[in-house]
């Protein structure tokens, strides 16, 4: 079985690289797969394993152990016909966390129709933002600047039910807690008064680092 921390990234272009190298500089361990063997060769000891491989074929995927990863990336831009089947075969083996990289609005409504859970239009700087998503516990991620860093995400155990004034979050962790969403009501600024529920949502502001760090935290 691949471990908790382990993604794979089918498909190895501009996007696949990006994405797959910011998930190895988080710690994450990734099997990349293209069947261009000069893209794979330049990868070689940059990622955990890299395989020159056909990922259209059902029994390439399973000899890669593809199946035993709850994280996958399509990453497949070039071509749609391949970037489908893939994907269907990856939903095939009840893999839940899929991403899946659109190259058009039909081709992403046919990802979206397979039941693909998160659908996303890259351009070549979105593999960090992407990265993020699949590596961290966390729902958004935008980065504003070269170090700073806004996360959506959902309140960890400790400063449930403790007036956000008492947590001493900035001093700790180095982040601010700036906005909530509680369940059907609208996003409102937090205060030192918030008192936030685990079914809340928050907006998280710091350094990027210290921002992904608190977003893990459960």
């Amino acid at each position: 079985m691949a471990s908790a921390n382990s993604v794979a990234v089918i498909g190895l272009g501009r996007f696949g690289q990006s994405l797959a190298l910011e998930l190895m500089d988080s710690g994450a361990e990734v099997l990349g797969i293209d069947s261009r063997e000069d893209v794979v060769q330049s990868l070689n000891g940059r990622l955990t394993h890299v395989v020159t491989a056909d990922a259209a074929k059902e029994e390439v995927l399973r000899q890669l152990a593809v199946p035993d990863f709850d994280r996958v990336v399509v990453a497949i831009g070039t071509d749609v016909e391949a970037s489908i089947l893939v994907t269907s075969m990856l939903r095939s083996f009840e893999i839940t966390e899929i991403w899946a990289k659109a190259v058009s609005d039909p081709h992403g409504t046919i990802l979206q129709q397979l039941g693909v859970p998160h659908v996303v239009y890259p351009e070549k700087d979105m593999g960090k933002r992407v990265a993020h998503l699949v590596r961290d516990a966390m729902q958004d991620y935008i980065e504003i600047g070269d170090d700073f860093a806004l996360i959506k995400t959902t309140p960890h155990q400790a400063i449930v039910g403790v007036r956000l004034g008492e947590t001493n979050i900035r001093a700790e962790h180095g982040v601010t807690i700036t906005a909530v969403k509680r369940s059907g009501q609208p996003w409102t600024y937090a205060s030192t008064e918030t008192v936030l529920r685990g079914t809340d949502t928050i907006l998280v502001a710091g350094p990027t680092r210290k921002a992904v760090a608190f977003g893990q935290l459960r």
